[in-house]
Protein backbone atom coordinates (compact mmCIF):
# COMPACT_ATOMS: atom_id res chain seq x y z
CA UNK A 1 0.00 0.00 0.00
CA UNK A 2 1.37 3.10 -1.38
CA UNK A 3 0.55 6.04 1.12
CA UNK A 4 -0.71 9.35 -0.05
CA UNK A 5 -1.05 12.86 0.95
CA UNK A 6 -4.85 14.55 1.62
CA UNK A 7 -6.06 17.97 1.13
CA UNK A 8 -5.80 18.67 4.53
CA UNK A 9 -2.10 18.77 3.93
CA UNK A 10 -0.40 22.47 5.45
CA UNK A 11 2.78 22.63 3.62
CA UNK A 12 4.72 22.27 6.73
CA UNK A 13 7.80 20.60 4.99
CA UNK A 14 8.53 17.95 7.79
CA UNK A 15 7.66 14.47 5.66
CA UNK A 16 9.36 15.02 2.49
CA UNK A 17 12.86 15.29 3.98
CA UNK A 18 12.13 12.01 6.34
CA UNK A 19 11.39 10.01 3.23
CA UNK A 20 14.00 7.39 2.44
CA UNK A 21 13.06 6.29 -1.25
CA UNK A 22 12.42 10.05 -2.06
CA UNK A 23 8.80 9.50 -2.89
CA UNK A 24 7.44 13.03 -1.33
CA UNK A 25 7.84 15.94 -3.76
CA UNK A 26 5.86 19.15 -3.28
CA UNK A 27 3.14 19.01 -6.18
CA UNK A 28 1.11 22.16 -7.09
CA UNK A 29 -0.43 22.89 -4.71
CA UNK A 30 0.28 20.58 -1.44
CA UNK A 31 2.86 17.59 -0.82
CA UNK A 32 2.82 14.63 -3.21
CA UNK A 33 3.56 10.63 -2.77
CA UNK A 34 4.69 9.22 -5.64
CA UNK A 35 3.41 5.56 -5.42
CA UNK A 36 6.04 3.89 -7.61
CA UNK A 37 8.75 5.20 -4.60
CA UNK A 38 6.51 4.21 -1.63
CA UNK A 39 7.19 1.34 0.45
CA UNK A 40 5.58 2.61 3.37
CA UNK A 41 9.23 2.73 4.65
CA UNK A 42 9.29 -1.20 4.15
CA UNK A 43 13.06 -1.99 4.41
CA UNK A 44 13.83 1.12 6.32
CA UNK A 45 11.45 2.16 9.30
CA UNK A 46 8.91 -0.27 11.30
CA UNK A 47 6.74 2.43 10.55
CA UNK A 48 6.27 5.38 7.32
CA UNK A 49 8.66 8.02 8.80
CA UNK A 50 6.19 10.86 7.21
CA UNK A 51 2.94 9.49 9.17
CA UNK A 52 5.47 9.31 12.28
CA UNK A 53 6.17 13.72 11.59
CA UNK A 54 3.12 14.94 10.27
CA UNK A 55 1.72 17.37 12.56
CA UNK A 56 -2.17 17.54 11.21
CA UNK A 57 -2.26 13.43 10.48
CA UNK A 58 -2.91 13.58 6.70
CA UNK A 59 -0.95 10.74 5.05
CA UNK A 60 -3.16 7.53 5.06
CA UNK A 61 -3.25 4.47 2.45
CA UNK A 62 -3.63 5.15 -0.98
CA UNK A 63 -6.90 2.90 -2.08
CA UNK A 64 -5.65 3.29 -5.30
CA UNK A 65 -2.32 1.33 -4.39
CA UNK A 66 -3.14 -1.59 -1.97
CA UNK A 67 0.31 -3.66 -1.62
CA UNK A 68 0.99 -6.39 0.42
CA UNK A 69 3.77 -6.10 3.22
CA UNK A 70 5.65 -8.71 0.95
CA UNK A 71 4.68 -6.50 -2.88
CA UNK A 72 6.36 -3.84 -0.24
CA UNK A 73 9.51 -5.45 0.46
CA UNK A 74 9.66 -6.28 -3.48
CA UNK A 75 9.57 -2.71 -4.55
CA UNK A 76 11.88 -1.80 -1.92
CA UNK A 77 14.83 -4.38 -3.11
CA UNK A 78 13.63 -2.74 -6.54
CA UNK A 79 14.51 0.36 -5.59
CA UNK A 80 17.98 -0.12 -3.50
CA UNK A 81 21.52 1.01 -5.55
CA UNK A 82 23.24 -1.93 -7.20
CA UNK A 83 26.29 -2.33 -5.36
CA UNK A 84 29.48 -3.10 -7.89
CA UNK A 85 32.21 -5.72 -6.16
CA UNK A 86 35.48 -5.16 -6.54
CA UNK A 87 37.37 -4.70 -9.78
Amino acid sequence: MALMITDECINCDVCEPECPNEAIYLGEEIYEINPSKCTECVGHFDEPQCVQVCPVACIPVNPAHVESRETLWQKFQRLQPKVQGPA
